[in-house]
């Protein structure tokens, strides 16, 4: 019979048997100790136990299951090994336009609040089709100013599309595997 210990992860409880609470908690201490400024560290933490709560969440079937191994192995698996020489390079940073190259992940439609004007329909457009947020934004108004209907599509569209408020939200939006390593880098792009 395995200890079973409760615990928080991203503001919401779990239970967890002995043996995946060391192997989340030293995997969770390997890649704490790669966040190169101290003062990241917190905001990038709670990033990455927000999006492991996600995935726990979505794995638990039960109300009363205990996290176990083989979940902590799956969630490292799809966070990526801390220093995984091969997500490195699959998940760059591109200089040229400050965007990252996505490994392969699929994109949401989100509300942008980042960079809204109203409620931030146009720019989650702008950045689900990689188009200019100003092309979208003159779309909307002369489709405002000819048909009327364009009001209701932006009025269902700001009801129906979720805004992106995690970091993981975001890296969907753009299409961006949600790895550890592109939470940090996202945090830290988004702080510069």
């Amino acid at each position: 019979m395995k200890k079973v210990i409760d615990i928080n992860i991203g503001g919401i409880n779990f239970s967890m048997d002995d043996d995946a609470y060391f192997m989340l908690k030293t995997y969770l201490s390997k890649f704490e100790a790669t966040i190169s400024n101290p003062e990241d560290v917190k905001e990038v933490m709670e990033d990455i136990e927000y999006r492991i709560a996600e995935i726990f969440q979505k794995e638990i079937k039960g109300t009363f299951q205990v996290v176990n191994e083989s979940m902590v192995k799956k969630i490292i698996d799809m966070l990526g090994e801390v220093n995984d020489t091969e997500s490195q390079k699959q998940n760059t940073w591109d200089s040229r336009n400050s965007t990252f190259s996505p490994g392969g992940s699929t994109k949401r439609l989100y509300r942008d609040v980042d960079n809204k004007s109203i409620a931030g329909v146009c720019s989650g457009i702008a950045v689900y089709f990689d188009i200019d947020i100003t092309l979208v934004r003159i779309i909307f108004l002369v489709g405002l100013i000819c048909f009327s209907s364009t009001f209701w599509i932006y009025l269902i569209l700001w009801i129906a599309l979720p805004k992106a408020l995690s970091i993981s939200q975001k890296l969907e939006m753009r299409g961006i595997p949600v790895t550890a390593e592109n939470i940090k880098k996202y945090s830290y792009k988004t702080k510069n």
